[in-house]
C-alpha cells in the first residue's frame, strides 16, 4: 500500500514538472533588453532636456550635473556606480515622482523623457534617431550599463 502511494506520488510530481517544461518551452522569448549605448534618444531630446534641466533641475544639481550640497550629482562616476545595473526606466520614474525637490511629481513623462535624454548626452552615451520613450514599461526593457558593453 505505501508503495503504491510513493509510486503514485512520484508519477504526480513527474506529470506536474513535465506539463511545467512543456508550457515554459512555448512562452515567447523575453524581448531583447536594450542598453543606454544603443542609441536611445535623439540630440533633439536632449537639446530640449537641457533647458527644462535648467529650469527646473540645474539649482540642487548644478549646472554641469555635478551635484551641489546634498543633491547628487547626475553623470560621472558616482552616478553611474549608483544605477549601473539599473533601468532607464528606475531612473525616469525616481525622477518622475520625486523630482523637483520643491515641486515633486510636476513634470510630464514628456519633460521627464527629455530630461533623461540630456543626462545620457551629457554622460556621453551615444544618441540615435529614435527619441526615449515615455511609458515605463518601454523604458525598464533598456539597461543602464557604466560601461560599453563587448558584443
Amino acid at each position: 500500500m505505501r508503495a503504491n502511494l510513493l509510486i503514485a506520488t512520484v508519477a504526480a510530481i513527474a506529470a506536474t514538472v513535465a506539463v511545467r517544461s512543456s508550457a515554459r518551452a512555448q512562452e515567447p522569448a523575453a524581448a531583447t533588453t536594450k542598453s543606454v549605448w544603443d542609441s536611445v534618444y535623439t540630440d533633439e531630446q536632449a537639446k530640449r532636456g537641457q533647458s527644462l534641466y535648467a529650469k527646473d533641475c540645474a539649482q540642487c544639481h548644478g549646472t554641469a550635473l555635478e551635484g551641489v550640497d546634498m543633491a547628487p550629482p547626475l553623470v560621472g562616476g558616482s552616478f553611474t556606480s549608483n544605477w549601473n545595473g539599473m533601468t532607464i526606466g528606475d531612473i525616469f520614474e525616481r525622477i518622475r515622482k520625486t523630482m523637483p525637490d520643491d515641486n515633486p511629481g510636476s513634470l510630464s513623462r514628456e519633460e521627464t523623457a527629455d530630461i533623461v535624454a540630456f543626462m545620457l548626452s551629457v554622460g556621453k552615451f551615444p544618441a540615435g534617431t529614435t527619441e526615449l520613450a515615455t511609458q515605463t514599461e518601454v523604458l525598464k526593457q533598456i539597461k543602464f550599463e557604466a560601461t560599453k558593453p563587448s558584443r
